[in-house]
């Protein structure tokens, strides 16, 4: 009775926005957003088919010609849409925008919102997807039909793509397109998820803007086993070698700070702009930053910089153990016993140097390393001063003093199977979240930096496609 309650309490505030939209495409965002949100995309239950061919319905009643909306269904209930906005032909290639539809699961009785009903409440909006990544969807729709109905005509065509299973599930609808269709999202770059603004405080109302991050490399991921076998025997006769005991004592030497340091294009550029953002509050690490640029062998520096997970992961490869198992019975010394170790690489590391570095730690040939399948890599994407610059040119303009940071990601995305078909990628977006709880209960982002995040990418996509109004 009381979940009802709340549930009947919750549509009537979902009825009311809090933050009253400022133009016509805040309202064909926010409207574009919730019916994308109210289509269930997980992997067992959802369709992104379904929503691939609703946002296709929305751009052709828009007045897109068929031929410039095609949704493509790559496995069963597996959708992706593939949307063209034409330029003039000044032989420039397109630009991509990217974004993903499947969703995580959600479970509602895990949830204290209902997952898939768009609810926005106190100038935040929830839903299952509103952070990751259904709002840059709806986002990068809404522009290209702001710009049909402006009658601009970019200097290069904009395609949108909304594709299926970035969240797993076997059936990638990037990799599918690449290899079936790359001539529809082939492309100069491409816009993607992996950047965004870097926020002051989690409360999705009152942050402060640090920084605006640009995504332009990510870590590859791969994992490896950690086993360790043994004759047994019985429990009352207890040994020395316990499979279990020697497979824990190896996880034991397996910390976050291993792997050597190793900096690239990207976290160079990162670790010094971020210097100067932090120099006010927290001027030991600006020096460490500092430092690390100027000698990545700088232990010291190094150390400081460690002592944050962030920080942490941008410096170097990291391994961390994400599941167990061992025994067979509770009155038998353990036969074997596994570890599952993911490792999230740096782009220019292998999974033979990575192998080498636990193996070392562990020094137990007891325990026997291997690494499970292969990792892909993902080639960081050049910081063309022409690209660098319009990105600072639009921050500038809306955001006056936030600096632009190129990052690595220390996550994955479909980015990394852009850059192996040769299309560079960069993770940018205007969105400046708080804590999302992206992949956990009552995802939620603020309302009105979504809106900020439309005006931002619209401008950005204006300015990098080039062209205006045709002549009339």
């Amino acid at each position: 009775m009381r979940r009802a309650i709340a549930a009947i309490a919750l549509l009537a505030l979902s009825s009311t926005p809090a933050v009253a939209q400022q133009t016509k495409w805040d309202s064909v965002a926010r409207s574009l957003f919730k019916q994308l949100i109210e289509i269930n995309t997980t992997e067992s239950s959802g369709s992104t088919l379904q929503a691939a061919q609703a946002m296709a319905a929305r751009l052709k009643a828009f007045g897109f010609p068929d031929s410039d909306v095609v949704v493509l269904e790559n496995a069963p209930k597996k959708g992706n849409l593939v949307a063209r906005l034409r330029g003039r032909n000044t032989g420039k290639k397109p630009i991509l925008l990217l974004s993903h539809i499947d969703v995580v699961e959600a479970k509602a009785e895990d949830w204290t919102l209902p997952p898939f009903q768009f609810i926005e409440r106190d100038g935040v909006f929830y839903g299952r997807g509103v952070a990751d990544d259904k709002d840059e969807g709806a986002i990068h729709l809404a522009l290209i039909m702001r710009m049909r109905e402006e009658r601009f005509v970019p200097d290069r065509d904009i395609i949108v793509a909304l594709t299926a299973d970035e969240e797993g599930g076997g059936a990638n609808g990037v990799s599918w397109l690449l290899q079936n269709h790359k001539a529809l999202i082939d492309a100069e770059f491409a816009f993607n998820e992996g950047g965004g603004g870097r926020v002051r405080g989690n409360e999705p109302r009152d942050t402060a803007k640090v920084s605006h991050d640009v995504q332009a490399s990510e870590k590859k991921f791969l994992n490896f086993r950690f086993e360790v076998t043994n004759p047994g025997g019985h429990s009352s006769v207890p040994r020395p070698d316990n499979a279990i005991t020697q497979l824990a004592m190896a996880l034991t030497k397996v910390n976050p700070t291993i792997m050597p340091v190793r900096l690239n294009e990207v976290t160079r550029a990162y670790f010094t702009r971020l210097a100067g953002v932090v120099e006010h509050e927290t001027p030991a690490m600006a020096a460490a930053m500092r430092a690390i640029v100027a000698n990545p062998s700088d232990a010291a520096a190094a150390a400081t910089l460690s002592a944050d997970p962030r920080y942490n992961s941008q410096l170097r490869t990291s391994c961390v153990a994400t599941m167990l198992e061992g025994g067979h019975a509770t009155n038998a010394l353990p036969q074997r016993a596994r570890a599952n170790v993911n490792c999230r690489i740096l782009p220019d590391e292998t999974p033979q140097q990575v192998l080498a570095v636990l193996q070392r730690v562990v020094a137990d040939t007891g325990v026997k390393v291997t690494f499970q399948g292969s990792a892909t890599n993902s080639p960081p994407s050049p910081l063309t001063p022409a690209l660098m610059g319009e990105i600072e040119r639009v921050t500038k303009e809306m955001w006056p003093g936030v600096p632009v940071i190129p990052t690595m990601s220390t996550g994955a995305t479909d980015g990394l199977r852009l850059r192996n078909a040769g299309i560079p990628v960069y993770g940018v977006s205007g969105l400046f979240y708080p804590e999302t709880f992206a992949h956990g209960m009552n995802e939620r982002i603020p309302v009105r930096a979504f809106y900020q995040g439309l005006e931002f990418m619209y401008r950005l996509v204006k300015g990098v496609a080039g062209g205006g109004r045709p002549i009339s």
